[in-house]
């Protein structure tokens, strides 16, 4: 296996809570608390969970618009938490986002030209009329035409926009893009054609993509490897085929069974959640996940479970499969057989 292009150790990021007049710190959102995985040169990592789990927060941390609270965050071996000044800028040419609503991450007053454009002034990479001809090249790259250079975000509908974003996200050849949500304000139809696209720029400009949705339909569209996100904490990862087909933690079986299915008619959901998302403030104690699953048992409330691999690739944070765990508790309370059903 080749080096990874991005190592995460440990991640992460707590917002503070002040009240008062002296603005006292009373507590934490735990936001992304503890997470740790690697990305492979060229692959597509999906990052899906509920939404309030994290997994935007994390991508944003990841390219430091947060910086995170502890933890590493490696980018091809280097540091990248250890750098700032011009190393710093160097290295984000390098890791670029697209964001979620493209009409508020596009400034309004500027055109699609100065846009575009703005990346390279800001590296200071062409001169002004280079920086024209690279914009226009970048809008038909996206499927756009140069003659739109001359118009403002408003003009063009939800999916051009996107294009414009995706467009602004390339421009530098960075080798890592973050793609939150990057078509979950679109029309079906048009979420394709944005996917399409962002595979063929993929093959073109040889792109490592982290996607973030909570759509597990568009996930295994689009992605290679999957890491299942709940409260902050990755709680399962594995390559699509293995994830969709061996499901191992309830609540990932629980996503993948809420999946609409065209000719199936009502399905009944094989693991059933009941409550509502825990607050990030105030966890629950254990796996955070128990008070909502199906297949609790006693000792699921104390200790947070380790992220293992249960099969070759197939990592799960869950007790059902840990070997400190007696199978005979798991039988009484859930019904399974064995730890491995």
């Amino acid at each position: 296996m080749s080096t990874p292009i991005l190592e995460v150790d440990g991640l992460r990021k707590h917002f503070p809570i002040r009240k008062g007049l002296l603005l006292r710190e009373v507590g934490q959102v735990k936001a992304v608390d503890g997470v740790s995985f690697a990305v492979q040169p060229g692959e597509t990592l999906g990052l899906v969970g509920e939404s309030g789990c994290g997994k935007s927060t994390l991508g944003r941390t990841l390219v430091r618009l947060y910086e995170p609270s502890s933890g590493t965050i490696r980018y091809r071996g280097e540091d990248f938490l250890a750098v700032s000044g011009e190393r710093l800028r160097t290295m984000r040419r390098s890791l670029q986002m697209i964001f979620q609503d493209p009409f508020a991450s596009l400034d309004p007053r500027m055109t699609i030209a100065r846009i575009l454009a703005e990346p390279f002034k800001v590296h200071d990479i062409c001169s002004a009329r280079e920086c024209q001809e690279r914009a226009a090249a970048l809008l038909e790259t996206v499927g756009l035409k140069a003659a739109h250079l001359n118009r403002y975000p408003h003009e063009f509908s939800g999916g051009q926009r996107q294009r414009i974003s995706i467009a602004r996200a390339i421009a530098l050849n960075p080798d890592l893009v973050i793609a939150d949500e990057p078509v979950s304000a679109l029309d079906v139809s048009i979420q394709a054609q944005i996917l399409n696209l962002m595979k063929d720029l993929q093959q073109e400009f040889a792109l490592t993509y982290i996607f973030i949705s909570h759509d597990l339909s568009v996930i295994d569209h689009f992605c290679d490897r999957i890491a299942v996100m709940y409260l902050g904490k990755i709680i399962e990862m594995a390559p699509r085929e293995e994830l969709f087909g061996n499901p191992k933690h309830p609540y990932t079986q629980a996503l993948i069974d809420a999946i609409p299915k065209v000719g199936q008619g009502k399905r009944r959901m094989k693991q059933a959640l009941t409550g509502e998302v825990p607050s990030p403030i105030n966890p629950p104690s254990g796996c955070h996940f128990h008070p909502r699953c199906p297949q609790r048992f006693e000792g699921c409330d104390r200790g947070f479970p380790a992220l293992r691999e249960e099969r070759r690739d197939h990592f799960v944070a869950c007790k059902l499969y840990s070997d400190a765990v007696d199978d005979d508790v798991i039988a009484r309370s859930t019904g399974l057989r064995s730890t491995g059903t």
